[in-house]
């Protein structure tokens, strides 16, 4: 129980701005190509407040770290906020923005994955050991980021990827792609009980983890 506690402490605020700063980032670049819908709505905030989902912040992610500690492996954690609002229909050229809103979520994780690489790179300056608490919590902010960046980019809609390949199609190929989007997660609960979803995560997980070191 108490090596659980910990591992909730070391990952709470990793999880908790990973999946919120994400949903803040595509309300943000939304606003940016004229969609004002989640700036109206308050949403574009560094408020974890205004995005956590209790359900998918909170519950989930506990229980997957308790399946993970009380299984001894590894498992893949991952959660959700509530999704920012986005009109599509009022972004100046919604096919082609789409591309940029749905590119600027595992790109803000990216970002914090980065952030917390140089945390981590500080802290090893100050002679900090690798059972820091701190140290752990940036190790931590690493893989939660990553994670999020490759999941949210699986070429799946309703998922960050789905909208990226939908907005490279020609319309009417993005148009019939688009009509999976209702199986879209039941899906992804195949593909991730199969382990499929690992053979698509990896190559998605070697890129960012190739970025990070360049920080290292």
């Amino acid at each position: 129980m108490e090596s659980l506690i910990q591992t909730i402490t070391v990952y709470a605020l990793p999880v908790l701005f990973g999946i919120t700063l994400h949903e803040a980032a595509h309300g943000y670049v939304a606003r940016m190509f004229g969609d004002p819908t989640a700036w109206q709505a308050g949403r574009i905030s560094l408020n974890p407040i205004r995005h956590v989902d209790m359900v998918g912040t909170i519950i989930v992610p506990l229980v997957l770290l308790f399946s993970t500690k009380l299984m001894g492996g590894a498992g893949l954690l991952f959660g959700w906020a509530k999704p920012v609002p986005v009109d599509w229909s009022r972004l100046r050229n919604p096919k082609r923005d789409m591309l940029w809103v749905a590119l600027a979520g595992p790109g803000s994780n990216l970002v914090m994955a980065i952030i917390w690489t140089l945390s981590l790179r500080l802290l090893a300056g100050t002679g900090a050991a690798p059972g820091d608490f701190w140290v752990q919590m940036a190790i931590a902010g690493i893989q939660v980021n990553l994670i999020l960046m490759a999941l949210n980019m699986v070429p799946l809609p309703p998922l960050d990827g789905g909208r990226v390949v939908f907005s490279l199609l020609p319309s009417r190929m993005a148009w019939q792609y688009s009509r999976i989007e209702p199986y879209g997660l039941l899906i992804l609960i195949i593909l991730m009980f199969t382990g499929v979803l690992w053979i698509v995560l990896e190559p998605l997980l070697a890129f960012g983890q190739l970025i990070v070191n360049w920080f290292l």
